[in-house]
């Protein structure tokens, strides 16, 4: 699978989920373009790197979800 291609369907499925779920583990994001761990790695750290997905950590969980989607978000900008 091709980055564009791969873009397009994550952001879409996560778009569609966005009202019921924000962050998604790894292994979610690979299931939904359908490739194995190295490849989706690949994808995924790309479009990090672009903007197109964030990271998020709490230090045991990592997760990835859209910029500037869910309650995270919102909390980060207050002081």
């Amino acid at each position: 699978m091709d980055y564009e291609e791969a873009k397009k369907i994550i952001v879409e499925k996560l778009q569609k989920k966005a009202k019921t779920k924000t962050k998604f583990y790894f292994n979610d994001l690979a299931k939904m373009i359908g490739e194995k761990p190295r490849a989706a790695k690949k994808l995924i750290t790309q479009m990090i790197q672009e903007e197109v997905l964030e990271y998020w950590s709490s230090g045991s969980t990592s997760m990835y979800g859209l910029p500037g989607v869910g309650k995270q978000a919102a909390a980060e900008h207050e002081e």
